[in-house]
């Protein structure tokens, strides 16, 4: 049973963050797509129409790989997790079941107007549907977040005679605590994500020498852009949710910063390695005080450490969760100060020319994908051992009728096939990027 449970978390695991790749971008290129229609139309300029539909050529092959990827997610609900929808269905199949017919539907019925309708409709029609598109984009991150905010953080439920969980108040699970910043922190996230793949894209067309307008464009709105959500991701949203955190699930912030001991002024752990066998942090560097301070807002304030809980309540993969943290706030930091250059450079009017930086903001494109995931596993991780956070434990979510063969068997034919989708995507993406902008022009006087 063990190894079936590991299997099945291995495979969700695997499905999940392989489709996330997807979705992250799409709600991020969605903002600027937006951002760049509606500049075209106000100041009349041909090259931000030109630059949208380059843009919406590449959202149009994400969001088809997000939905591609997104529905053997749906179905391990009913082989691997039975359980787990048989006690929460009626909870989680309601915000799952609004994700598909307000957002999902919002957003496809208005994708294929955005795609092909610009000739058809005046330029104020189609900024509406871009609008509409990005609008169904970011409703369906609310209600995919309201089910995982209500498994961080179960409220407006009771429990029914067969031990089902029974909503009791869309109030009580749309205004969550937990979902309304983790929704601002994933969201603007996700336009981090948009906003690195504008700006290497624009460096690639300029240390190469072709679609220089273009290049200067790219670089200009996913400098803005980057530096702004880069920001907004660190201060407010992920300072409060990390408040969330030592308020909700004081354990899991014990584990995600290596605090083995109760301590008052906690300091933060910049460096170091977890040792649970002596239960402390090998060779580390670390700021005194600050982690009291910005939790707690006193640097004299206690923290818990990981002493204070039985050890069946600590999360299972306490190094793992303290690293994916660290990432996630590491690269975070990095992307800030990488962006702040940027703008400085791009208000001195230098950004075109220094070829290091480009160098630089091109090979950076990966790493919001790489702080995306780690920021997942961070909020996974945090909450095992638990499905539902408090109420259910993972092994009572799991379906004890499949086996640990049957998981593996898919699991590597989901590795197999992802590998295949991941190589089409690149493939395709890497010729619209080759073709360039320009070949907007050549289309645009076909029509």
């Amino acid at each position: 049973m063990e190894d079936a449970i590991l299997y099945d978390r291995l495979q969700f695991a695997f499905t999940i963050t392989f489709h996330y790749l997807f979705p992250q971008l799409t709600m991020g290129l969605s903002l600027l797509i937006v951002i760049l229609k509606s500049v075209s139309i106000v100041k009349k300029s041909p090259l931000h129409n030109l630059a949208a539909r380059f843009w919406i050529k590449i959202f149009a092959i994400n969001f088809v790989m997000g939905v591609v990827t997104g529905i053997p997610m749906e179905f391990q609900f009913g082989t691997n997790w039975a359980k787990f929808s048989e006690l929460t269905g009626s909870i989680v199949g309601q915000t799952l079941a609004m994700e598909g017919t307000f957002s999902f539907f919002l957003e496809s019925a208005f994708i294929g107007i955005m795609l092909f309708g610009e000739k058809k409709m005046s330029p104020k029609i189609h900024l509406l549907s871009c609008v509409l598109v990005f609008v169904g984009s970011w409703l369906s991150g609310f209600f995919i977040l309201a089910t995982h905010a209500w498994m961080q953080h179960p409220v407006g439920h009771v429990m029914g005679e067969n031990g089902e969980f029974m909503l009791t108040s869309f109030s009580a699970l749309f205004t969550n605590p937990w979902l309304f910043w983790e929704y601002l922190h994933t969201m603007i996230a996700a336009v981090v994500t948009a906003s690195f793949v504008m700006a290497g894209i624009g460096a690639f067309y300029m240390l190469s020498g072709t679609s220089q307008e273009f290049g200067k464009l790219f670089l200009k709105v996913g400098v803005i852009a980057g530096f702004v959500s880069s920001s907004l991701v660190a201060f407010p949203t992920g300072d409060q949710q990390a408040k969330n955190v030592a308020e909700m699930q004081p354990s899991t912030l014990a584990a995600m910063e290596g605090l083995f001991e109760t301590q008052e002024g906690a300091g933060i752990v910049l460096i170091g390695q977890p040792n649970m066998k002596q239960k402390r942090i090998d060779n580390p560097i670390h700021i005194p005080y600050i982690l009291s301070l910005i939790t707690y807002k006193r640097f004299d304030a206690e923290v818990k450490g990981m002493n204070e809980y039985p050890s069946d309540e600590l999360p299972s993969n306490v190094p793992l969760l303290y690293y994916s943290f660290h990432i996630m706030v590491g690269l975070g930091t990095l992307f800030i100060l990488l962006m702040f250059v940027a703008l400085v450079q791009l208000y001195r009017k230098k950004l075109y020319h220094q070829r290091r930086l480009l160098w630089i903001l091109m090979a950076a494109v990966p790493f919001p994908y790489i702080a995306t995931t780690a920021g997942w596993m961070t909020a996974e991780l945090g909450r095992q051992p638990w499905l539902v956070y408090g109420l259910m434990r993972t092994v009572d979510g799991a379906s004890p009728s499949v086996s640990a063969g049957n998981t593996l068997f898919t699991l590597m034919g989901f590795v197999g096939l992802y590998f295949l989708l991941g190589t089409l995507f690149l493939f395709l993406v890497a010729r619209i990027v080759k073709k360039g902008p320009e070949d907007e022009i050549a289309t645009k006087y076909d029509e």
